[in-house]
């Protein structure tokens, strides 16, 4: 494999999705947490997280700034001597305060995402709190090229598209999804599985369970194969950690037995989409 090899060996990478509660605004606790998941899946190579694992969701309740720094050394410090990992925390920023993904390897913050796109409608309230980042990029890890999209980002396709393009093979979408519409595991399962099958990749959905004001988590992680076969799936509403084996070769051979991502004209697109700006299209 020429991007690095899971611990299985070849292009077989073992995850480990976290499905876990957290303490609203308590770091601390919720830091020791992410420390005994990732040592009991010390046999992982990869651990995935939820959005905003260091601080829970609904961090305008939280009369404390409970936002870190990504140069902190306790939020580097939870990748060491462990598994790497992806894990949510309110990033502080020089100026901003944003909800971020990082990706954590051999004691050092390798990758960070952003959140693009804020729900703040209904009860949501996430652009009062953060500011969205400014860019979808795919990253590597030592098992391969990836990408990050944090909960709401994953309900606009283009940025699956961009990822996909810049080279991801797995797509890690880390959530914070309440049960507030009846059909929301239904959307989630819609969405992911439509990503697995026509952007032929690995699409790795990690929610997070428990209860804060007038939110329930309902958990229900799950993970896509390319071409979108269910290869695991956790419980609804209990903590989980769920092991699965995702071979990173099958990418390579969906797109080889029916090139949908090849043909992705993205001069064509390109054109279209700057079009669409200059009339107005960009918020």
């Amino acid at each position: 494999m020429t991007n690095g090899e899971g611990r299985t060996g070849g292009a077989v990478v073992r995850l480990a999705i976290a499905q876990i509660d957290c303490d609203l605004g308590d770091v601390e606790a919720n830091a020791r947490r992410i420390r005994e998941t990732l040592a009991a899946a010390a046999d992982a190579d990869l651990v995935v997280f939820p959005e905003l694992t260091l601080t829970g969701y609904e961090v305008g309740a939280v009369d404390a700034d409970v936002s870190l720094a990504a140069t902190a050394p306790d939020l580097a410090g939870l990748g060491a001597d462990a598994p790497a990992c992806v894990v949510g925390f309110a990033e502080a920023g020089a100026l901003h305060t944003y909800n971020t993904a990082a990706y954590l390897d051999g004691g050092a913050v390798r990758h960070l995402h952003r959140k693009l796109f804020l729900p703040t409608y209904d009860i949501w309230e996430e652009r009062k709190h953060f500011t969205p980042g400014a860019e979808m990029r795919a990253f590597d890890t030592r098992f391969g090229r990836m990408a990050i999209l944090v909960c709401a980002d994953a309900w606009q396709p283009a940025l699956a598209a961009v990822a996909v393009q810049d080279g991801a093979r797995v797509l890690l979408v880390p959530a914070a999804s309440a049960a507030r519409l009846p059909d929301i595991e239904e959307t989630w399962r819609d969405i992911t599985r439509f990503y697995a099958r026509t952007l032929q990749c690995w699409v790795v959905f990690v929610n997070r369970v428990g209860e804060e004001p007038g939110l329930r988590f309902w958990g229900g992680s799950h993970v896509y194969a390319p071409g979108g076969a269910l290869a695991a799936q956790a419980p609804r509403d209990e903590p989980a950690l769920l092991r699965v084996d995702i071979d990173l070769d099958a990418v390579r051979r969906a797109r080889r037995d029916l090139p949908l991502v090849k043909e992705a004209r993205l001069g064509l697109l390109s054109r279209e989409l700057e079009r669409l700006a200059a009339e107005g299209g960009d918020l």
